[in-house]
């Protein structure tokens, strides 16, 4: 908590939690990036190629909506998805609107060899925190990330 800043103590409280939450989140996230780097990926284009690989193919709107990305952003990172031909784009229908995002065969066989590291590295930091405190946490995290 910044020490020249004087508010009320629910706010001192809700600033001090905040920052704790976003050095957890980048701690986790940190842990993880380090394998995605050797491969060559954002944990944007990775996020992508998992939606992509477990879902299902999505159209872009919703595939930005499921990685939390604005549609320009989710733009770029399917362009270089498609420059390495793990990812396409798929029109349908007359309406240019909608595209589709699928994962080529490619980005099938990098995620699929790449998931079971990424999956065992969250399960090993989560492990910091018992079954019980995951639980809560998911439960917390849920009820902040839908605004009430």
């Amino acid at each position: 908590m910044a020490k020249n800043y004087q508010g009320e103590p629910a706010e001192e409280l809700s600033l001090g939690t905040y920052i704790k939450l976003i050095r957890a989140s980048n701690t986790a996230l940190n842990y993880t990036k380090t394998a995605l780097d050797n491969v060559g990926l954002s944990t944007s284009q990775f996020a992508v190629l998992e939606a992509l690989h477990h879902v299902g193919p999505l159209c872009l709107g919703d595939l930005a909506r499921r990685i939390l990305k604005s549609s320009g952003n989710l733009t770029l990172v399917v362009d270089n998805l498609e420059k390495r031909g793990l990812a396409k784009r798929k029109q349908e229908g007359d309406d240019k609107r909608f595209t589709m995002a699928t994962i080529t065969p490619a980005g099938r066989k990098l995620i699929a060899r790449i998931f079971p590291e990424h999956s065992r590295q969250i399960s090993e930091i989560m492990s910091r925190l018992t079954p019980d405190e995951q639980e809560t946490l998911g439960v917390l995290c849920r009820k902040l990330g839908k605004g009430g």
